[in-house]
């Protein structure tokens, strides 16, 4: 106990200041990527020819957030098309939304404020693997660390449904979680919400083929809230789940 406390008081004060300029992401951190409407056809072909989700449309020149892996191929090619910055701030509303022409706009919140009176200054959470990888689940997790510390904006996560006013969904519902994912958001009480974590959850990402995934959770229910990443950083998650609640 002795070399806990000690170990306590060396450490410091470690909560990060949310929100804050001060973050810095390191360089190789991909995060919203720009469109170049003005690149060569050549450009846009070479991207879209070596993205391994097809998120890249060559008729309307446009990125599907909901698809893209940030896996970084089309970074290694010369290109002028895109690039990625070091944003982490990405969330949609609808799905729609994160198709993009040349940025990811931030989504209108104007229209959350019955989700804000219904639930007031604390929200409930439970968190399904819904078949994915387990990164977006590991990120989501490290928010209940001190340095993240979700809690203090009233953001819980719980163990039952029964207790959850919402869902944080990751993975591409595989058939063998398609039931118990289910059954999972009938126990949830209602008023209830949806959100999908990742490009599996989203889109189905790599495995959006595969005869034994579902293909993104919106296909079997309402989703709300939509954040992009494979897997998002942990500061994705952070700010849309406060811009979404708070």
């Amino acid at each position: 106990m002795n070399n806990i406390i000690i170990n306590r008081i060396t450490q410091g004060y470690r909560t990060v200041e949310f929100p804050s300029d001060k973050i810095q992401l390191p360089e190789a951190y991909r995060g919203r990527p720009v469109l170049n409407q003005d690149a060569a056809d050549e450009d846009v072909q070479k991207v879209a020819s070596i993205c391994p989700t097809g998120a890249v449309n060559l008729n309307d020149r446009t990125l599907d957030l909901g698809k893209c892996l940030f896996c970084g191929k089309c970074q290694f090619i010369k290109q002028n098309f895109i690039i990625f910055t070091r944003d982490y701030r990405m969330f949609a509303l609808k799905r729609e939304d994160l198709i993009i022409k040349d940025t990811l706009k931030e989504p209108d919140t104007s229209s959350l404020k019955s989700i804000k009176k219904l639930f007031g200054k604390s929200v409930y959470l439970r968190e399904v693997c819904a078949g994915g990888c387990n990164a977006c689940d590991a990120d989501i997790n490290v928010l209940n660390t001190p340095v993240y510390d979700l809690s203090r904006f009233g953001i819980k996560f719980v163990a039952s449904p029964r207790h959850a006013d919402g869902l944080v969904i990751t993975g591409p519902v595989t058939k063998n979680m398609e039931l118990a994912l289910m059954k999972t958001y009938d126990a949830t009480p209602s008023p209830k919400f949806v959100i999908a974590v990742g490009t599996c959850a989203i889109s189905g990402g790599i495995f959006r083929e595969n005869e034994e995934v579902v293909g993104g959770v919106d296909k079997i229910l309402p989703v709300d809230l939509y954040i992009p990443g494979c897997p998002p950083h942990p500061f994705t998650n952070l700010y849309a789940f406060v811009k979404f609640f708070k």
